[in-house]
């Protein structure tokens, strides 16, 4: 996927490219399993050396579920601006910049749509409630210390809470370990 920079007249060029299967599978240690996403391209050619890049990326892409490890679907839905500038040699160190050397006759958009697309994935993704895996999620709930009531449960972390005495309210452990050493000191008076 490259755009001859050099070429590009004065003024605004549309583009299109389409991400498949291939795509996904040549990225490396990338969880997306198979994908379909189309990308839009348009460019703005202001000025000698100057040139913005706007990308509109709306598919699909499979992704392991975190919770049952079954494929899901993942929507994306994104865009992202670029304004790449003609220089001597190459700098990404501004944001949304990206100066290349002038030698240079062509820009290879993979690695930019690539992350673009791979950024759209949350840190933890699964299924939506009731979707995952029973199964799964059976044979998850034998191998934990405690077992899981629903999808929601399995989110929250395991905390043992005591109840106060007095007001009959779930008591943070680590408050009660604190409230203990309080008692225990007062106590020694």
């Amino acid at each position: 996927m490259k755009l001859s920079i050099s070429s590009l007249p004065f003024g605004k060029q549309d583009f299109k490219y389409h991400l498949d299967g291939k795509f996904f599978n040549e990225i490396e240690d990338s969880e997306v399993r198979s994908g379909s996403v189309d990308v839009a391209l348009s460019v703005n050619h202001r000025q000698e050396g100057i040139y913005e890049l706007d990308f509109v990326c709306n598919g699909v892409i499979t992704i392991p579920c975190d919770r049952c490890l079954d494929d899901m679907d993942h929507i994306v839905d994104t865009s992202y601006q670029l304004t790449v500038k003609m220089g001597d040699t190459l700098d990404d160190s501004i944001d949304n910049v990206l100066v290349i050397p002038s030698s240079w006759r062509t820009l290879d958009l993979e690695p930019i749509v690539r992350d673009t697309v791979l950024l759209t994935i949350p840190m933890m993704h699964t299924h939506s409630p009731g979707e995952c895996n029973e199964d799964m999620l059976g044979r998850l709930e034998e191998h934990t210390a405690r077992g899981y009531e629903s999808d929601e449960d399995f989110m929250e972390p395991p905390q043992q809470r005591e109840i106060d005495d007095n007001t009959g309210d779930a008591i943070d452990p680590r408050w009660a370990a604190l409230q203990q050493l309080v008692d225990n000191k007062n106590n020694k008076k």
